[in-house]
């Protein structure tokens, strides 16, 4: 089973995120985006690749919990833009 989730990076204290797919044994398979809960200024907070992370979910991949919210979040964010 394929599951979305977060892999951290970043040092002691400033944490960052990448969001990738990974198998049932933890094996890397894409990194589909980023989240970096320390931006500040004109950094970006949030960034998610859509037509990967949809054809992971469309061949069967389950999003962890935090992935489905920030997925919402940020899909909730370009809404306006477009």
């Amino acid at each position: 089973m394929v599951v979305i989730r977060l892999a951290r990076g970043g040092s002691k204290k400033r944490p960052f995120y990448n969001i990738v797919a990974t198998d049932s044994r933890g094996r890397f398979n894409e990194r589909i985006g980023f989240y970096n809960p320390m931006a500040s200024g004109a950094a970006p907070r949030l960034s998610i690749n859509e037509a990967s992370l949809n054809a992971w979910v469309a061949n069967g991949a389950q999003m962890s919990d935090t992935v489905a919210r920030l997925y919402k979040e940020f899909k909730k964010a370009a809404a306006p833009a477009a």
